[in-house]
């Protein structure tokens, strides 16, 4: 058999797919990336190989920030390129917008007729990021998953602060005069929300299909709000998260071509 794997390692998390001849999943990986992404690279080979995978029957190309540490390698490709391709893949669409919410930085990537448009990406603050959701949980002494579980019940209350650090201080602030944790939790989210809403407003979403990708695609409150605040659908599905490795093993697909 021909294996063709997509190895994406982000800033906090590393996902693999390994797709057959026929384009089908066949094994998915996902391990925090830690702090050295040549390890982490090591690491995915290692478990590859106990699963049974014939490094010489398969192609590799990896993509995201750590890409350049994965030296068996056949390509790198752009995080860009590869969640645009991915997302395609998925949601059974050539014309789309993806809402990637990564770890450290939000992208925002028009595609059309399976090409990219355009994208606007937020890697110069961590606000409307995975990283300030899991700031904010470790806080609020909850997991990510339960804040939104939490925000679904709250509201009432809003972040000021666009700021990471000053976002903290308002949480904070909030929990000493007693605001109620659910409420806290509502205005995290909604701050995470109304930071994409701000990115989305540059591009054009009519008539295209929004799609959330990422870490945060399995959180339900936190699409409906997105839907909300967008005023359009926002698909979501499991293998959203791992749309940066799916396009980028379909493109080693390519490399035997």
């Amino acid at each position: 058999m021909k294996y063709n794997i997509g190895i994406d390692i982000g800033s906090t998390c590393a996902k693999t797919i390994v797709l057959d001849e026929n384009k089908q999943i066949i094994h998915r990986l996902l391990q925090p990336t830690g702090w050295s992404s040549v390890d982490t690279a090591e690491s995915i080979r290692s478990q590859l190989t106990q699963l049974g995978i014939d490094w010489n029957q398969a192609a590799v190309v990896a993509t995201g920030y750590g890409r350049i540490s994965v030296p068996y390698a056949h390509k790198c490709v752009t995080e860009i390129t590869c969640h645009a391709r991915g997302a395609c893949h998925i949601f059974r669409s050539d014309n789309l917008v993806v809402v990637d919410i990564g770890g450290q930085d939000t992208k925002l990537i028009c595609v059309e007729d399976g090409m990219v448009k355009d994208f606007i990406m937020n890697d110069k603050c961590s606000a409307g990021t995975g990283r300030f959701l899991e700031i904010m949980a470790n806080t609020l002494a909850v997991k990510p998953e339960e804040l939104c579980e939490l925000a679904s019940n709250g509201g009432g209350v809003s972040i000021s602060s666009m700021c990471t650090v000053f976002a903290e201080s308002e949480v904070i602030s909030l929990i000493g005069r007693g605001e109620k944790k659910e409420n806290i939790a509502f205005a995290v989210v909604d701050s995470i929300v109304k930071k994409v809403a701000s990115q989305a407003g540059r591009l054009d979403l009519n008539n295209s299909k929004v799609c959330l990708t990422g870490g945060l695609c399995d959180f339900a409150y936190l699409r409906t709000s997105l839907e909300k605040k967008l005023a359009v659908p926002v698909s979501a599905c499991p293998d959203a998260r791992y749309a940066g490795a799916i396009g980028a093993a379909l493109s080693a697909s390519s490399i035997r071509k």
